[in-house]
């Protein structure tokens, strides 16, 4: 048996006859409608223009459909890429503002500890009995202890007995000093009293530490409490240890004869303190000795 071939004629096939037949139709035809158009133009040009405008109302809808499409699909493809793009410069307002945001976040905080600086400056500075400037580095804030770790010691000239302020108020005095750090035993601790006076008509009164953060102002004198929300207490000078006139605490409340009143230097919220010569200049224990003072 024989394979067929491959290509075959289009003799071979009715259909690809009657299709090249139609399309020689077609082509001549074509021919004789541009001749006759050619002639028509020669020798009636009236008619012509006829047929020429007959033809541009039949195209020009055609025209207007497909104009409206590709104007469509160039609206489409715009609005997708204004879409994309605003979704990108969405992305990068956002990245920036965000960076802004930390920016001034940083700002915040250098301006702050540049304020708590300068105040520290200020207050070494007019006080010429001060010995070291020093970083806390640790408090305690939970137990019945209440210490604070300094970094300064007997090198800088730190010794048991010297009080620790902040340019907020009054934070302790040093119980123990190492060669190169210190602990403060803060005011609000237990074994802490303080004479203080209230800043409002100078009433004397003892500033004791309660071990929980907070601190009990009792008057020396006879009668009901004098003491107000909101009063200010500062240290009196008495005794010899702390200066006059330091802030110590603000009182919060009334219970009976005393009063309870707030540290208005919270060693939790400080980061650096000053350490003084006692106000009456108590002599020091000899260099290399630490121990507690009660």
């Amino acid at each position: 048996m024989k394979a067929p071939t491959r290509n075959r004629r289009p003799g071979f096939s009715r259909r690809a006859q009657y299709g090249l037949f139609l399309s020689y139709v077609v082509a001549v035809t074509g021919v004789f409608v541009g001749l006759g158009l050619v002639v028509v133009s020669h020798v009636d040009p009236e008619g012509f223009g006829a047929v020429r405008g007959a033809a541009l109302d039949l195209t020009t809808p055609v025209s207007a459909f497909g104009r409206g499409m590709v104007r469509g699909a160039g609206s489409i493809v715009d609005g997708v890429a204004n879409y994309i793009d605003a979704g990108s410069k969405n992305a990068a307002m956002e990245r920036e503002l965000e960076a802004n945001r930390r920016a001034l976040v940083r700002a915040r905080i250098l301006a702050l500890e540049n304020d708590r600086l300068r105040r520290m400056l200020h207050l070494v500075e007019n006080r010429p009995a001060s010995i070291a400037v020093a970083r806390i580095v640790g408090s305690t804030g939970v137990s019945s202890r209440r210490l604070a770790t300094i970094t300064a010691g007997l090198a800088q000239g730190v010794r048991p007995g010297q009080p620790v302020r902040s340019p907020e108020g009054l934070v302790g005095r040093i119980v123990e000093a190492g060669m190169l750090a210190s602990r403060v035993l803060l005011i609000t601790d237990n074994a802490s009293v303080v004479p203080v006076r209230m800043a409002r008509g100078g009433m004397p009164a003892l500033a004791a530490g309660r071990g929980d953060g907070s601190i009990e102002i009792r008057p020396l004198g006879a009668g009901g409490n004098p003491f107000n929300r909101g009063d200010i207490v500062l240290t009196s000078g008495t005794g010899g240890l702390y200066p006059p006139d330091v802030p110590v605490a603000v009182i919060l409340r009334k219970e009976g004869d005393i009063a309870i009143a707030w540290p208005l230097a919270d060693p939790s919220q400080l980061d650096y303190a000053v350490v003084e010569q006692p106000f009456a200049g108590l002599p020091s224990p000899p260099k290399g000795t630490s121990g507690e003072t009660h």
